[in-house]
């Protein structure tokens, strides 16, 4: 009867694979088994990475950070997997969309409908790599669950996102991931909140309690996971940091087989501070600037990256123009908005408390100037991103402003208009966190920053940090003068250091047009050796020994 149930778990499992395009490591047990094996035991002697996956059903995660433990394993390191075991009552794979009936998420979690395929997909598929893998519930006592249970019941809902425990931010994570799970800005409106907002928290609890315990018995040199917010991930960095372990953080970067690291913290934060050093003294060249201005014009149809909004997008400004109703002649101001829920975090610079505000009073603003036009782009990922916004922007503005301004226009996110098409034929474009910022310096369209974008900072953009400051810059519109030569320079120095330096490829990543983007593709371990491939050894370098992130791209002009 065993051996039965064995084999049909067995059979479910390939099934889950091929469902999850989950990477194929059996090579390590068969062809290359000894060689593999003799780098596994040398490695033992190594410094301890852990690579704190967790989410195992996640195929764009396991794909990359399994071939991270293959790496860092033939670099000399000692590494440990961690997955959650369907102990946590909430997390990064929980979406509204994936459980259709609230109540019952609620009521049950994400054991009821995902757990197990994701723990079992992500332990099969790490099994072959033969390296030690933790499971959260061997860090849970039973004590832990019923005071992680108990807190998260008893706490006022309100309390919850300001909630830390012994300096741990547990309670923004949790309302992070709640947002995320609704995908909306805010909770308002939302008569389940309450009861997804509380399992967060509670997974958040549960979280500090196992990783704690877990770092407490291994001494890591480095802990390497993705994304580095929402629950769980958020935690583990949270953790890691008071241990004084290293962190290192990662997410798939917008150009085809890249990726962005980032020491500390998540990408999301770091490149807010990384010190201007790094490459405002950069050589500058016409090959450089020519290869830099190809890339950006490609972005307009998004030929060269990894997802595309907008597949065949309208660029002819006379039918844009008749489509919105706008003049072009007449001085026009742009403002890109960002999907509301995405990456809601505390910044400390940000000049409104959110981004709703700062659209609503921009808005009202803009009502009093009837001298200029105001083009609002919304974000085409609100309807065409992985998680499609439950909270429309337009929605919010329609409800809080009755009566548009004439003055005002919505490009609504589903439009086939081109938003770069559009935004080069105003005097400035107002951003609050999109990445679009960088791209515009390039351009030579002046920039004002409301929020925390990564072009502030930079030396090349109007950023504000009140509503004060925020106002008397939209007060000198329009600008009467165009950016100043050197400040384009700058700014393309930049955008050629966030695109091409940043953004570090690896070879043996290729992109697919399956439902998990890329894959791994090896002739033999041989190619994840150090010497192979300059990008996989800056990251492991970055990894193992807190080199910087940075890829030498004007080495290795013409790299697509």
């Amino acid at each position: 009867m065993q051996s039965y149930i064995r084999l049909a778990a067995e059979k479910v499992l390939r099934k889950i694979k091929v469902d999850f395009d989950q990477p194929d490591w059996t090579r390590l047990e068969k062809q290359e088994a000894f060689r593999w094996q003799e780098a596994v035991r040398d490695a033992q002697r190594g410094p301890k990475v852990l690579i704190a996956t967790s989410t195992g059903g996640q195929t764009a995660v396991t794909t990359i950070e399994s071939l991270l433990a293959v790496a860092l394993t033939l670099r000399g390191a000692e590494v440990h997997l961690l997955l959650c075991d369907e102990i946590l009552p909430a997390c990064l794979r929980a979406v509204s969309i994936r459980s259709p009936v609230i109540e019952d998420f609620v009521k049950h979690g994400p054991q009821k409908t995902y757990c197990w395929d994701c723990f079992n997909v992500g332990k099969a598929m790490y099994k072959r790599l033969g390296l030690p893998i933790h499971r959260y519930s061997e860090f849970i006592s039973p004590a832990d669950a019923a005071a992680a249970r108990q807190l998260s019941e008893s706490i006022p809902a309100s309390d919850i996102g300001s909630k830390c425990m012994d300096g741990l931010a547990v309670g923004e994570h949790a309302v992070a991931g709640t947002l995320r799970f609704f995908a909306r800005g805010t909770l308002d409106g939302e008569p389940q909140s309450e009861g997804v907002l509380r399992r967060y928290f509670e997974a958040s609890l549960l979280t500090t309690f196992a990783i704690r315990k877990l770092l407490e018995r291994y001494k890591y040199a480095c802990a390497c996971f993705n994304h580095g917010i929402y629950v769980p991930q958020g935690l583990i960095g949270e953790v890691a940091r008071q241990k004084g372990v290293r962190v290192v953080n990662w997410n798939p970067a917008y150009r085809k087989k890249r990726f962005i690291f980032s020491h500390g913290d998540t990408y999301h934060h770091t490149l807010l501070t990384e010190p201007t050093a790094h490459w405002e003294n950069m050589a500058w060249n016409t090959g450089r600037e020519a290869e830099l201005l190809d890339y950006l014009k490609s972005r307009w149809q998004g030929t060269r990256d990894w997802i595309r909004f907008n597949d065949k997008p309208q660029e002819d400004l006379t039918l844009i123009s008749r489509e919105l109703g706008i003049n072009f002649s007449r001085p026009t101001v742009g403002m890109l908005t960002n999907v509301m829920w995405d990456a809601q975090l505390h910044y400390r610079a940000n000049a409104f408390p959110n981004m709703l505000e700062w659209v609503l009073q921009t808005i009202r603003y803009f009502g009093k100037r009837p001298d200029l036009q105001l083009l609002i782009r919304v974000h085409p990922a609100e309807v065409r991103g992985q998680l499609p916004s439950r909270q429309p922007i337009i929605a919010e503005i329609k409800n809080a402003i009755q009566d548009l301004p004439s003055n005002v226009f919505l490009v609504p996110p589903e439009s086939r208009i081109s938003t770069y098409a559009a935004m080069t034929q105003t005097n400035a474009v107002i951003i609050y966190g999109t990445k679009t910022g960088v791209e515009l310096t390039s351009l030579g369209i002046p920039i004002i920053v409301a929020g925390e974008a990564w072009i502030r900072n930079k030396g090349v953009t109007y950023d504000t940090s009140s509503p004060e400051e925020y106002f008397r810059m939209l007060d000198a519109l329009p600008f009467r003068e165009p950016l100043d030569e050197e400040v384009i320079r700058r700014g393309r120095k930049y955008a050629f250091h966030f695109f091409f330096r940043r953004m570090i490829p690896i070879k043996c990543i290729e992109p697919t047009s399956g439902r998990v983007p890329y894959k791994i593709t090896l002739s033999s371990l041989d190619d994840l050796l150090p010497g192979k491939d300059p990008g996989l050894d800056i990251i492991c370098d970055g990894i193992l020994h807190g080199a910087e992130f940075s890829y030498p791209a004007e080495l290795y002009p013409g790299g697509d």
